[in-house]
């Protein structure tokens, strides 16, 4: 038997009264019951008409079709939510709104990193700054292999080939580093005249500079992303650049920084989370920035499944909350962040779902990160197979 929906055009009410469509609604865990009436929300109408053969009709008694219905109800990102929630429904996971969280749920587990603290060698050395490079080189072979071996600063020789060549090569991130920690001083140029050059072709280069120096003066050693699709790759404290009986040591991070200011397509920025994956490393996302206002409603409550079954409704707590996003669209620092303290409230990881211009979706779990003593925030980003 059919269910049948009643839509009220002006409350934009969703209700099920039929008594055998309310008990199979109720078994079902679709909608919220209130004097025998069922009450759904917008996507699960929708899933209802589309996978269960529904019917709706207003309070006329004109039928509705899908887009009928979707033309009244139509919201931002309608689509994106219907999507990542059928998707979740069709695995045979419970979906609930997310005005029914009550908050303390206490799944939200933080990752602490191991965090030492990082004592800046303290010279007086000269570089050549080169502009349109952005990056410094020190011809002193001594005090270029010295910074390389004991501190891991700079590129002495060739890379992975120390012995061919005697020039240490700073990237801007070091540069800057050492002019303000190490007594580094170019005969060409100045700390103000560093950054003045940097941020012509990287206007974000303060909020870079602030998580480099952030992870560094913590022990961390930061390096170039740039083959890993991301800002800089990770190497955890005591690690070295030299290899360790015949092995070179691998980074197993990598660091994104997306400032509450900016803005990227969620393509884009899905797209260097999988090629992170893909090179087996975690990627971390820096979100740093003064806290700004920003709009970021949660969508879903999401369970999962526990002991060969799945969670339920009522009997279980929510093991996720969801933010719907279709890969069309672009997203904020400042969105996500407040995404993500939304999600840190409820005491939830939050689901990063993505619909694609085919309506596959793709999860991403975020896990907040623990750096002893740094003012920023952190989170591990990694691909969830529901």
């Amino acid at each position: 038997m059919a269910v049948t929906i009643e839509f009220n055009r002006q409350s934009k009410e969703l209700i099920v009264s039929e008594s055998e469509s309310v008990s199979s609604l109720q078994n079902g865990h679709y909608g919220v019951m209130k004097k025998g009436i069922v009450y759904l929300f917008p996507e699960e109408a929708l899933y209802l008409m589309d996978i269960r053969n529904a019917k709706c009709y207003d309070e006329n008694g004109s039928e509705l079709r899908f887009n009928d219905l979707s033309h009244f109800l139509y919201s931002r990102k309608l689509m994106a939510r219907y999507f990542t929630y059928k998707d979740w429904r069709d695995r045979g996971l419970m979906v609930r709104g997310v005005d029914e969280a009550r908050g303390g749920y206490g799944k939200s587990p933080i990752k602490k990193y191991p965090s030492g603290k990082f004592t800046p060698p303290k010279y007086s050395i000269e570089g050549l700054f080169f502009p349109d490079d952005l990056i410094t080189i020190i011809d002193d072979e001594e005090v270029g292999r010295e910074l390389y071996e004991s501190y891991w600063l700079g590129q002495f020789g060739s890379y992975k080939a120390e012995q061919r060549g005697k020039l240490s090569k700073l990237d801007v991130y070091e540069t800057l580093f050492m002019l303000k920690h190490c007594g580094l001083h170019p005969k060409n140029s100045t700390e103000r005249r560093v950054k003045a050059y940097a941020k012509k072709s990287r206007p974000d280069l303060h909020y870079m500079y602030d998580v480099y120096e952030d992870w560094r003066l913590r022990g961390f050693i930061l390096k170039t992303g740039f083959k890993f699709g991301t800002h800089f790759r990770v190497y955890f404290p005591k690690a070295s650049p030299t290899k360790t009986g015949d092995e070179w040591v691998h980074s197993k991070h990598v660091i994104h920084v997306f400032p509450r200011s900016s803005r990227m397509l969620i393509s884009e920025w899905a797209r260097a989370i999988r090629v992170a994956h893909s090179v087996r490393k975690t990627f971390i996302l820096a979100i740093p920035g003064a806290k700004r206002k920003a709009k970021a409603k949660l969508d879903f409550l999401l369970y999962h499944r526990k002991n060969g079954g799945v969670e339920v409704p009522g009997k279980d707590d929510p093991s996720f909350v969801m933010l719907s996003l279709s890969e069309e669209e672009q997203i904020g620092g400042a969105e996500l962040a407040e995404a993500i303290e939304g999600a840190k409230k409820l005491g939830l990881d939050l689901i990063l779902a993505i619909s694609d211009r085919e309506t596959s979706v793709t999860y991403y779990r975020v896990r907040r990160i623990e750096l002893p003593g740094s003012k920023y925030e952190y989170y591990e980003i990694e691909w969830e197979q529901p």
